[in-house]
């Protein structure tokens, strides 16, 4: 047969020691793999396994070091090439066995292998036999070896494997293999099967548009299937298609057979009586996929799916489905668990590729036909209809224990025809969709490999000596690969077959969120690729969604959030959300909360980019978002806060918010949304709708009073302050800087927070912001009281009421009037501080409010304290205790529990003074370090007091360094506590 590689028998060693190679065996139809028996062995790094396969594809005959090299790097080898290359021999040696990989005259050859150890050995084989039984007339036997020979392709030969040399031999295999199938389709044709050759015909066509033969072919089964027009229109796009790009006609024959089908020529006609074959010739398939060298983890799921495989012996059929994300390692699990089970199925396994991630799943009625010629059925006993192809798949599988692995599936529908029915018999089907409505399937979700299951997977592939010097490099990069199989053996390859390359070197690339999905490469390999068949699949409505969701900030969006970004009521937003977790392109976080995996939504992103028209409607659905937020907060905030203005002197917003009518609800909505709402908060800088992201943070200011999200509060509300002066925007500045003094006065760094209240003062007044500039004016009195300045803090407070008072803000007017007690109090006034706080009590009292009445209540507390009125204080602090606890104020719930062991201190009861002091500190206190340096310093006193005198000067020792790092005037007395100790 022209054109056919000739593969000469391998020629064996004169002599040698070691193991008998004659078990092992060699494929580079597809991935160049190896094995012993049926035991898989390393075949190492893709430039090992190019060595490898130039090896094996010279017959027996040696390679010299310089053609090697050639073969793996072509003209630009590296410096250390020749040293590779004696490395991989090394290895491979080692893997393979003495007496297979033989060093001889500077160069290396593969000798000694058995008869058919080489996969394209065999092909070669069986298409020589095949021209033999065709020459005498045996068209069935012929067709049946052909088949046996492309078989033993399993996809891309060579596949992964680099160099000018493999790629060489990828074109002239592929050739061959073309050859191959158009001799196997014209044996088809001439055997009458023309009805069934149109389906592959075509798809093949499809794949290869400028092979004459396969159009010719297909003409003629069109024709003899009585589609003469569509015959005549492959004819005319053929025409069509080879002027367009090659500027020439069809070939004669094809012209030929046009003129021919036109007349109704009946030498066209299919063969009379083609030539007669068994119906059914029993035979055991064995079609697995060869499982990897590298398989790693998933041990739970392993013995999940074993252990269901194993119940189908005796019992009725076992169906397991797994379901993922694309890259989250399905088919490579399905073929490892189906290889563990081979013996429980004597009788064969089958396997399928069904595309259901690409654009042209398989037809179950062509693959009942593959899987019946599996099976021993002859193609002229195979009937056309699915159904009646489907009933004999069932009754050749009929006492018979096969498993069937059913790869890559579409839906239930396309998987339900191909699920043998009988017991002994299992399934196993892998899929992006989860297959809720297949019947008695054992449904399996399978999420991305754990940190330590994903370390091992890139260190099995790179090499246990790069990764151990550099682990915490190498956790990078399996982080930034988001611990998807796919993507760490795609980055892991990356680094294996680049020796200059250390493993921070590729962290430092992943790192790039922008070029991350353009670095998750490797040959045919990418990540990217394998996103895109899901999201080819969908359908516009899911398309829009996916792409515009993956623009939020954020580890997860509420389902009232996601139909603000989509524009579509709750329901509807539900449907699309769930179809879109049923595709596994996102993953339901918990009811009513919806998340990307982060290679996921970076890929949405770019869809985003890509195909979403106009583009301003990326803008208008983060603009949808963020009014959604910043008017719900805004609810909260009216519900927690009844009587302050504020919420009328917010950004309007376009996009309505959620209503609450309970103070629960709206507090629990506020602490669940607390991380996407900072993130689109942090997402807007920068953007036309900095001002309202800067009034959402100012509305949220409970997240860092409570003591939760402190941190990620204050990161967003230094980058707003960042962006919003580098915007030029005074009046967006301001406020963005009264937020962050917020935060600093919260966890006590006064310095701080005075710079940034006295900025903020003096941006409010530039932008005649008012109500910023009475809010500054209230920060900047509280920072006086810390740094003892009263009187200052005094007029600061002064400042503040009249503010509030003209915008006719009684909340913030009240929480004024308790502050100004304090300052009182400072001057020594302890009268006037009472009347303060009793009217600021009163004022809460009189706008109704809820939360910060409990500020009341804690005002006057510390005022009665201060006038040794120690049982009416411990009741004030009592109610505000219960209030903040109430509303989840942890933080000042804290430092209530300071104030109420001051109060048993001063009335000489220090063991509960001691005992409010621990709850003080486990709770923590507004104020940070310096107040914990205040509950440190009580404590201390109290233990003195009850004879721990030890455990005093601790707290005491504690309670003097805080204050000397925050400059806190307190130091000095906890210096003279110390004193006496420091003489002796």
């Amino acid at each position: 047969m022209d054109g056919v590689p000739r593969v000469p028998q391998q020629r064996r060693p004169d002599s040698g020691a070691g193991a008998d190679p004659a078990m092992l065996g060699f494929s580079v139809l597809g991935p160049v793999r190896a094995w012993s028996g049926d035991e898989p062995l390393p075949t190492g790094s893709p430039q090992q396994r190019a060595l490898l396969a130039a090896l094996l594809l010279r017959e027996g005959r040696t390679a010299t070091a310089a053609e090697l090299i050639d073969a793996l790097w072509g003209e630009e080898p590296p410096q250390q090439a020749l040293a590779a290359v004696r490395t991989y021999a090394s290895r491979l040696r080692k893997a393979l066995g003495a007496g297979v990989l033989v060093s001889e005259s500077g160069g290396y050859a593969v000798r000694g292998l058995g008869e058919g150890a080489l996969d394209v050995a065999r092909a070669q084989e069986l298409a020589a036999e095949a021209d033999k039984a065709r020459a005498g007339g045996d068209l069935g036997r012929a067709r049946e070896l052909l088949g046996g020979a492309l078989a033993l392709w399993d996809g891309e030969a060579l596949a992964g494997v680099p160099g000018p040399y493999a790629e060489a031999q990828r074109v002239r295999l592929e050739e061959w293999r073309l050859q191959l199938l158009e001799s196997r389709l014209d044996m088809d044709l001439e055997q009458g099967c023309h009805a069934e050759a149109v389906s592959e015909l075509t798809a093949l066509t499809a794949a290869h548009p400028l092979r004459e033969r396969l159009r010719e072919l297909l003409m003629l089964a069109l024709y003899r299937s009585g589609r003469q027009a569509e015959a005549l229109a492959v004819y005319a796009d053929t025409r069509r298609l080879l002027a367009d790009e090659l500027g020439v006609d069809p070939r004669p024959g094809l012209k030929d057979l046009q003129e021919r089908i036109l007349r109704a020529d009946p030498a066209l006609a299919e063969p009379a009586s083609p030539t007669k074959e068994p119906s059914v010739t029993r035979v055991r398939p064995a079609q697995l996929p060869a499982t990897v060298p590298d398989f790693t983890g998933r041990s739970s799921f392993v013995r999940e799916l074993s252990e269901i495989l194993s119940s189908a012996e005796g019992k009725v059929m076992a169906v397991s489905a797994l379901a993922g994300i694309g890259g989250v390692g399905k088919t490579t699990l399905a073929v490892h668990v189906a290889h563990q089970a081979r013996s429980a199925f004597p009788d064969g396994q089958l396997y399928v590729d069904l595309q259901g991630a690409g654009p042209r799943a398989a037809e179950p009625e062509t693959v009942l036909g593959s899987f019946l010629r599996a099976l021993g059925t002859a193609d002229a006993a195979i009937p056309d209809t699915l159904e009646e192809r489907a009933a004999l798949y069932r009754s050749v599988l009929d006492g018979r224990r096969v498993l069937v692995l059913l790869d890559n599936a579409k839906d239930a529908a396309q998987v339900r025809p191909l699920l043998p029915g009988t017991e002994g018999c299992a399934a196993l089907v892998t899929s992006r969709v989860r297959m809720v409505d297949l019947a008695g399937a054992h449904l399996v979700d399978l999420d991305v490999m754990s940190p330590d299951e994903a370390l091992a997977l890139f260190t099995k592939i790179v090499g246990e000596e790069r990764v151990a010097s550099e682990r915490e490099a190498a956790l990078d990069v399996v982080a930034a690969c988001g611990f998807l199989p796919l993507a760490i053996r795609i980055a892991a390859s990356r680094l294996a077959g680049r020796r200059t390359w250390t493993v921070s070197v590729l962290a430092a690339k992943l790192a790039d969120e922008r070029r991350r999905l353009d670095e998750l490469q490797a040959g045919d390999l990418a990540v990217k690729a394998t996103f895109e068949l899901g999201y080819g699949a969908l359908d516009p409505a899911q398309a829009r969604a996916f792409r515009l969701l993956g623009l939020a900030d954020g580890p997860d969006i509420s389902l009232a959030a996601a139909a603000a970004v989509l524009d579509l009521d709750p329901e509807s937003t539900e449907d699309l959300l769930e179809s879109l977790v049923d595709t596994s392109l996102l993953e339901s976080a918990a009811p009513g909360r919806y998340r990307f995996h982060d290679l996921v939504r970076l890929y949405a992103r770019a869809c985003a980019e890509r195909d979403e028209w106009p583009p301003e409607e990326r803008d208008a659905a983060l603009s949808r978002l963020l009014d959604f937020y910043l008017a719900t907060a805004a609810g909260v905030y009216a519900i927690e806060r009844p009587g302050d203005r504020l919420v009328d002197d917010l950004e309007r917003t376009d996009y309505p918010g959620l209503r609450f009518s309970a103070g629960t609800a709206a507090l629990d909505w506020l602490y669940s949304e607390a991380s996407p709402l900072l993130a689109c908060v942090q997402q807007s800088a920068g953007t036309d709708r900095m001002r309202r992201a800067v009034d959402l943070l100012w509305a949220a200011r409970d997240l860092t009073e409570s003591g939760a999200n402190s941190h990620q509060y204050e990161t967003t509300a230094r980058a707003m302050c960042e962006a919003t002066r580098a915007a030029g925007d005074a009046r967006a500045e301001g406020r963005a800087r009264t937020t962050l003094t917020n935060v600093l006065l919260v966890s006590g760094r006064i310095r701080q927070a005075e710079d940034q209240a006295r900025l903020a003062m003096e941006l409010a007044a530039a932008s005649n912001d008012s109500t910023a500039v009475s809010w500054a004016a209230q920060d900047r009195g509280v920072i006086a009281l810390h740094q003892h300045r009263f009187a200052d803090g005094k007029d600061f407070f002064d400042q503040a009421i009249d503010g509030f008072r003209a915008a006719g803000n009684g909340l913030c007017e009240a929480t004024a009037l308790c502050n100004l007690s304090r300052a009182y109090m400072g001057l020594g006034n302890t009268s006037r501080a009472i009347e303060f706080a009793q009217r600021g009590l009163a004022a809460h009292i009189a706008v109704g409010s809820t939360m910060r009445l409990a500020n009341g209540h804690y005002a006057l507390g510390v005022a009665l304290t201060k006038a040794d009125r120690h049982a009416e204080a411990l009741n004030e602090f009592s109610k505000a205790l219960s209030i903040f606890l109430d509303h989840r104020q942890q933080l000042w719930a804290g430092t209530t529990q300071f104030r109420i062991a001051e109060a048993h201190s001063a009335a000489r009861r220090p063991a509960q003074a001691a005992q409010h002091a621990e709850q003080a500190l486990a709770l923590g206190c507004i104020g940070g370090d310096r107040t914990k340096g205040n509950v440190l310093t009580l404590l201390g006193r109290a233990l003195m007091v009850l004879g721990q005198a030890d455990r005093a000067r601790a707290c005491w020792r504690e309670a003097l360094t805080l204050y000397e790092e925050n400059g806190a005037p307190e130091a000095a007395e906890v210096q003279a506590l110390l004193a006496p100790a420091t003489a002796a």
